[in-house]
């Protein structure tokens, strides 16, 4: 295994870890911005406000796109595992 293989595979890493999370990031990131935009409106202070509906988002956002997910980390194993088939004992 050279480093253009091992930075290949990092790369490949992060992209897969962006492709998961970054959707629930950003859904999560846009309800908060909403609510902090209300909160400041109406002058309400309510910690549980921002906290419960994120929750409520991030898991409706995840049950909706799970399989999504599930694809994504399947084919991103198999290649792992692909890739140790190809590498061999030295």
């Amino acid at each position: 295994m050279n480093d253009q293989m091992v930075m290949a595979l990092v790369k490949d890493a992060f992209w897969q870890v962006i492709l998961v999370c970054g959707p629930l990031l950003l859904v999560s990131l846009i309800v908060g911005l909403v609510i902090s935009i209300f909160q400041a409106a109406t002058s309400i202070s309510e910690q549980t406000l921002t906290f419960v509906p994120k929750l409520i988002a991030v898991f409706v956002l995840t049950v909706l796109i799970l399989p999504f997910i599930i694809a994504t980390l399947k084919s991103f194993t198999i290649n792992m595992f692909r890739m140790i088939e190809t590498i061999g004992p030295s």
